[in-house]
């Protein structure tokens, strides 16, 4: 599994630098206070890594952070249901006893 892992990000890897060497001339981008140079491949490879961070950052916000906070939940109300049949458990063991 690991080895696959491994040669799937070399392919990558190899893709994205033939990629960027292909679309290597130069390009001005204007973000209004700063205007940059930078090749057209390397602006594209870092737009995409930004976007999958971005994406990465939405997903763990609406998915995780609430699944965290229903699991949290869930086993507070285990511990209390925990509880409750420990305390009912000692209660019938001494009616039995008496």
């Amino acid at each position: 599994m690991r080895v696959g892992l491994i040669l799937l990000a070399l392919l990558f890897a190899a893709i994205g630098a033939v990629f960027g060497a292909l679309n290597g001339e130069r390009v001005a981008y204007d973000f209004y206070f700063v205007v940059v140079h930078a090749p057209k491949g390397a602006a594209l490879l870092c737009a995409l890594v930004v976007g999958w961070l971005v994406g990465g950052v939405l997903v763990y916000c609406a998915l995780v952070l609430r699944l965290r906070r229903r699991v949290r939940a869930l086993s507070r109300q285990l511990q209390h249901d925990e509880q409750a049949t420990r305390i009912d458990t000692e209660k019938t063991a001494s009616n039995d006893e008496a």
